[in-house]
């Protein structure tokens, strides 16, 4: 039966996938009509993009039970999370047609019908745009080798089968990040470029880098630093930063015998607040970063440090934690002591719960305005909370308002048009409450962009 269907699809596949387009903007997907439950399976878009060249998004949504791996960005920042793929440019590749490449894996458990599509975004003109690909159904056949007790249809495995997403932590602006390794031209080495944002910091800073087994690492360009390379360990100090807000340095990796593949590295950054030594990760990018701008600089660094929250949809009770040092605010939930915290509740009830929720905090919706225009987030969480109530300890000198988005009831304050008036307003709530990760966020005639967005459309500029 799951082989008729999936012939079926793929005839379906083969009619109306094509290329969507728009002004000269095409879109093509490729992915097989059937797949078997425990494997993986190549995804490819293929994208006409004519004379565009400035800040893109490609953006994906599949289903619980699915995870996504890049193979081929062709130049794009790709993240899987929260069941959405998304690969930004901040700068096109320079060819008319490119394709990017990425691999899901599909869970043992898995079996039933999904359709993948896209969404492509880009500014044209001052304007944003988008086009979109059809549909395409796909059939997972379940696995020969699992109990058939566990195997779950893909459209009940979200009620069924909830994983623990742990809290996922915010970076400060302060960041360190790796341009991808490239290869020397006579085929010795690779060349490992870093760019340090320091905003303001002067005193003591390092970088380590673990180096793989089969590589000696030397400096090219240490600006000022300490280089030295010792048990796998590749080490830049600083006792005096450099006195640029952002600066690159670089060194080779040399292989003892021939590699034909691409180390694989991995970083820490630190540097001093007061008294205390801080280390944040080094982020990995495919961005040139010595062709990089410094209005794109600043905005890969707010995508490489875009907020993330966590989700505990399997909670109950409603409960807010503040004032965690380098935790986003998110509204968490707790069982109750009646309650199995092991109990899963029904999708239809928490729909309805909802909609209850929405009816008696109408007054604090957050309505659509024209244009572009920015707001502070505080809190968001999966769980409604009393607005007058919970916000008036914090002594704010705007009216708070919720909206429900993707699943997420999130509270934000304030009304701006410029971003510069934003990022002042989020200082002021760093400054003046306990939330000390309040971020911006971005509008556009009432529906949620990402901020780089909202600056190509309004020209506006960015600002740390």
């Amino acid at each position: 039966m799951y082989r008729v269907i999936a012939l079926i699809a793929n005839l379906i596949a083969a009619l109306t996938i094509g290329d969507i387009f728009q002004a000269g903007v095409t879109l093509n997907i490729q992915a097989p009509g059937e797949v078997v439950a425990g494997t993986e399976f190549e995804v490819k878009v293929t994208i006409q993009k004519g004379d565009l060249q400035s800040f893109s998004r490609l953006q994906q949504t599949f289903p619980a039970g699915l995870k996504a791996t890049a193979s081929l960005t062709t130049n794009a920042d790709f993240t899987f999370e929260e069941k959405r793929v998304r690969l930004i440019w901040m700068r096109l590749p320079t060819q008319d047609e490119f394709t990017v490449v990425y691999k899901i894996k599909v869970d043992e458990r898995l079996q039933g019908n999904f359709t993948i599509d896209g969404k492509f975004s880009y500014i044209d003109e001052n304007e944003r745009k988008s086009i979109s690909a059809l549909s395409q159904p796909i059939i997972i056949l379940p696995s020969p080798t699992i109990d058939p007790a566990l195997i779950v249809d893909i459209n009940e495995f979200e009620e069924k089968v909830i994983p623990y997403i742990p809290p996922l932590t915010t970076e400060p602006q302060m960041a360190c990040i790796r341009q991808n390794p490239v290869p020397e031209s006579d085929g010795n080495g690779y060349i490992i470029n870093l760019l340090v944002n320091k905003e303001s910091k002067q005193k003591f800073a390092k970088i380590e880098e673990s180096i793989p087994t089969g590589y000696k690492a030397v400096s090219i360009e240490p600006r000022e630093a300490i280089f030295t390379f010792k048990s796998n360990t590749a080490k830049f100090l600083w006792m005096n930063l450099p006195s640029d807000p952002y600066f690159l340095i670089s060194y080779k990796l040399i292989p003892d015998n021939l590699i034909t593949t691409s180390p694989v590295l991995k970083g820490k950054f630190s540097y001093l607040e007061g008294e205390k030594t801080i280390s944040i990760d080094i982020k990995q990018t495919n961005q040139d970063l010595a062709s990089l701008s410094p209005a794109e600089i600043g905005n890969l660094i707010t995508v490489l440090n875009t907020p993330l929250l966590a989700d505990k949809s399997n909670n109950k009770e409603t409960e807010i934690k503040n004032n965690v040092p380098g935790k986003e605010t998110v509204i968490e939930t707790k069982p109750t002591d009646k309650e199995d915290s092991k109990e899963k509740v029904p999708r239809k009830n928490a729909i309805k719960t909802t909609q209850k929720e929405l009816k008696n905090n109408l007054s604090y919706l957050l309505e659509p305005e024209e244009g572009v225009y920015y707001r502070v987030q505080l809190a968001a969480g999966h769980k409604s909370v009393d607005i007058q109530q919970y916000f008036k300890k914090f002594n704010l000198d705007k009216e708070v308002r919720k909206e429900l988005h993707e699943g997420w009831h999130k509270y934000s304050i304030g009304s701006f048009k410029v971003y510069k008036e934003a990022r002042d307003y989020r200082v002021h709530i760093w400054n003046t409450t306990v939330i000390n990760d309040a971020f911006v966020s971005a509008y556009n005639n009432g529906e949620r962009i990402t901020v780089q967005e909202a600056l190509m459309i309004a020209n506006q500029a960015w600002y740390k």
